[in-house]
């Protein structure tokens, strides 16, 4: 953790850009934005094998529909409301 110390007499202005200054220069603020979005392997697999049970679900739906097996029904209900 990067700490300073107020001097006497320094404004917060001052305080801040050398608070500033030493943190950049400690490499913890790059660190920290690597590590922002940083997702656990197992999230990343998870992740992925239900993408691909989505798009064997859709691919599965597109065939009923064109074989005639699966009846198309009108999506009500969805979306915004139109106030006339």
């Amino acid at each position: 953790m990067t700490e300073i110390k107020r001097k006497k007499g320094e404004t917060f202005e001052s305080l801040l850009r050398r608070f500033s200054k030493k943190l950049q220069q400690s490499g913890k603020l790059i660190q920290t934005r690597k590590n922002r979005y940083y997702e656990k392997p197992k999230n990343r697999t998870k992740r992925k094998e239900d993408a691909l049970r989505r798009k064997d679900i859709g691919e599965k739906r597109e065939y009923l529909k064109k074989t005639g097996q699966l009846k198309e029904e009108p999506r009500t209900g969805y979306g915004r409301k139109s106030y006339r």
